[in-house]
């Protein structure tokens, strides 16, 4: 017996939760990672996009509007000066956009004055600029080109370089901090962009790690076990019932390991009883054996004694049938009537002794002729079995019909036999108050023929249905129908020796009708005729 080993402890929580709870964190913290990721780039596109469209936009125009400014003051000074219309191109062309006051266009201005303090400074230059332009210039270009140069007192030239004055200042403090809002905006950009590179950056470590993690969990408590309970799995059913499988494993797989030793032992406890199964086998094959051969040679003493019946056992029963019948023929009537009924009695009991002889030699030899199993063609040998019945059919006034008969597969002489036998009966059963009637059917089965001979005779009461198929039994006196009561038992092994079966159905209105089958292919086993020893 192999070494009992222990069961393993009871297995902790299972794989299932197990690795449900690592995939669980591990996504948990990718989903923390992918959060910042999308939110660092959802921040950098914002901002790169301010930075590069609205606030680049409103640098160059705050910008072009400056120097658009200053060209427009020095085109109005010139005009003051000299009064020529061609001095005042610079400053027509500022009025062109935007009433001359204007820094941005709409939609840049509506876009960068979200923030609080470019929308104050903004405020603020337009004012500036709209004062100069609307309160000073447009009036004093205007004044001089109706009145000349001299129109214009000193005062409303410091007045106008006052107002000019604080257009340029509040301008260019409205673009340092239009600069100084873009500066901050780049400034968040670079921060964004780094924190996206660095969450990218995390990303991947964590993926590496998360996954390396998992594959050393799933090599510690799968993959290792696994292999190694395969291996041992290997080692038991290459026949090594003895090894043990022992395997430390978490959860689904520890209980497996159980349920797999469980199962070694168990195949163990069976491959002991089998081994003592076949041990008794192997002995009742010896016994078999053994008894083969005593039947062997039982069925050679048999055959021994089937040899002695036909030839040294009948040799002195004809001596003593022959010498009464010669007694009886020429002692007959000069003897008293007691003497003859003596003889009357040897030489009757002299026949049916060699009667029952040749009928329990017939019994015995089937089988056993050494004749070849082969087609025989049935109308044929039917043919025969009339021929040989012919006297008696005559005699009777016997009506014999049959279906068309087939070919089927066996042995000649028996199946001749076999119709003998069962027409031969019909004919001494028959019905004294009626002409005997005897018809032969026959029908195709999916492996076998079936016959029927039917016939009008006394008949056959159903309990004894069985009964006559068993050697020596009799259903009548001797002295009312002769027989040795060998007839149909020899009926049936001759049946059951072509691989079919034989029966008796009661008939309506009276007589027998014996059923029996044919196989279609049948070689009994042990069919070959054993040497009879001489």
């Amino acid at each position: 017996m192999d070494a009992e080993v222990p069961d393993a402890p009871p297995p902790g929580p299972s794989l299932r939760r197990r690795l449900g709870g690592l995939l669980v964190l591990a996504a948990a913290i990718l989903l923390v990672v992918v959060c910042v990721s999308v939110i660092a780039l959802v921040n950098v596109v914002r901002y790169q996009d301010e930075v590069t469209n609205p606030y680049f936009t409103a640098v160059t125009q705050a910008d072009s509007a400056y120097v658009t400014l200053v060209d427009a003051e020095s085109s109005v000074r010139g005009y003051l000066a000299t009064g020529s219309a061609l001095n005042l191109e610079a400053f027509d062309r500022s009025l062109a956009k935007e009433g001359g006051s204007a820094i941005h266009d709409d939609a840049t201005a509506e876009r960068i004055t979200r923030s609080s303090p470019v929308a104050t400074a903004l405020d603020d230059a337009t004012r500036a600029v709209h004062a100069w332009s609307v309160e000073f210039a447009q009036p004093t270009v205007e004044k001089v080109r109706q009145d000349g140069p001299d129109a214009v007192t000193t005062d409303d030239r410091l007045e106008g370089a006052r107002l000019f004055a604080e257009a340029r200042t509040a301008t260019g403090e409205y673009i340092a901090v239009l600069r100084e809002v873009r500066e901050e905006k780049v400034r968040s950009l670079e921060v964004w962009t780094q924190v996206l590179f660095g969450s990218v950056v995390v990303l991947v470590v964590a993926a590496v790690l998360v996954g390396g993690f998992l594959w050393s969990v799933l090599k510690r408590w799968i993959t290792d076990p696994v292999t190694t309970l395969a291996h041992q799995v290997r080692v038991v059913s290459d026949g090594n019932l003895r090894q043990p499988v022992a395997v430390q494993a978490p959860g689904e797989i520890g209980a497996l390991a159980v349920d797999v030793e469980h199962m070694r032992r168990e195949l163990v406890s069976q491959v002991a009883e089998i081994r003592t199964s076949h041990a008794e086998v192997e002995h009742s094959h010896e016994l078999l054996a053994a008894q083969a051969q005593e039947l062997a040679r039982s069925n050679r003493d048999l055959e021994q004694f089937a040899y002695v019946a036909s030839h040294d056992l009948q040799e002195p029963l004809r001596k003593v049938a022959s010498f009464t019948q010669l007694l009886q023929k020429r002692y007959g009537g000069q003897l008293d009537d007691r003497a003859d009924q003596y003889i009357e009695f040897a030489v009757d009991g002299a026949k049916r002794m060699q009667r029952l002889i040749q009928d329990l030699l017939g019994f015995s030899r089937v089988g056993r002729t050494g004749a070849e199993r082969g087609p025989v063609d049935l109308e044929k040998a039917f043919g025969v079995v009339l021929s040989d019945l012919e006297e008696k059919i005559t005699t009777t006034g016997t009506i014999v019909t049959h279906d068309p008969l087939p070919t089927v597969r066996g042995e000649k002489g028996l199946l001749e036999q076999l119709f003998v036998n069962l027409v031969g009966n019909a004919i001494k059963f028959r019905d004294p108050e009626r002409p005997p009637v005897v018809h032969v059917a026959v029908r195709a089965l999916d492996n076998a023929w079936e016959f029927a001979v039917a016939d009008n005779g006394i008949g056959i009461d159903a309990q004894y249905a069985e009964r006559v198929f068993v050697i020596f039994q009799r259903l009548h006196p001797k002295d009312v129908y002769e027989g040795t009561g060998i007839g149909l038992a020899l009926c049936k092994r001759i049946v059951e020796y072509h691989g079919g079966r034989i029966w008796i159905e009661p008939t309506v209105g009276g007589g027998t009708t014996v059923r029996f089958t044919i196989a279609h292919q049948y070689d009994p086993v042990g069919s070959a005729p054993s040497p009879s020893a001489r």
